[in-house]
């Protein structure tokens, strides 16, 4: 038995003092060491795992303006196409009637052609004021839906309100370039 305690502390001197030799205190690296895994520990757990955390929620949170500000792209391009359908159906209108007075005008004989030119130019007026009104009017829904989508992205992108002066200026910039 006692032999065998011999050998243990003759093997603890020889691991010792291979440590030792290195400039190892043994007592001292295993405390380090437990010392690191606490500190890496507490390093995950508090700071890296909700970082993380968080760096997903705010992809995620971009991700979704990104979304968003591609579906009102495509809101405004097809406003844009309806505004052009509506447009072409009132030229097509204003052309129609215009060919229908030219030949009611025909038909009138020499007596009614002037009767028939001031008929004319009324209409030609009342369309193109039926036309500007229209155009004037899907124009402004369109500026005012265009403005309330930019101020609802720039308040997703940006995460706070702006004041009402650059959100002004930032519609104004926005629709003059449409």
């Amino acid at each position: 038995m006692e032999e065998d305690l011999q050998i243990i502390e003759a093997s603890g001197e020889a691991h010792e003092t291979a440590l030792s030799s290195l400039g190892i205190n043994g007592q001292l690296f295993v405390f380090q060491l437990i010392n690191f895994a606490m500190v890496a520990v507490i390093v995950w757990f508090l700071i890296l795992r909700p970082l993380t955390k968080k760096m997903e929620e705010r992809r995620a949170l971009i991700n979704d303006s990104l979304d968003k500000a591609k579906e009102v792209e495509a809101a405004l391009a097809m406003s844009e196409i309806k505004f052009q359908e509506r447009i072409d159906d009132a030229k097509a209108e204003a052309n129609k009637i215009i060919e229908q007075a030219y030949g009611e005008a025909r038909n009138l004989g020499d007596d009614m052609k002037g009767k028939a030119k001031r008929e004319i130019q009324l209409l030609i007026d009342q369309a193109k004021r039926n036309i500007q009104i229209e155009r004037d009017d899907a124009m402004q829904q369109v500026r005012a839906e265009a403005g309330t989508m930019i101020v609802a992205s720039v308040k997703k992108i940006l995460g706070e309100v702006l004041d009402e002066k650059k959100d002004k200026k930032i519609i104004d910039d926005v629709l003059t370039k449409i």
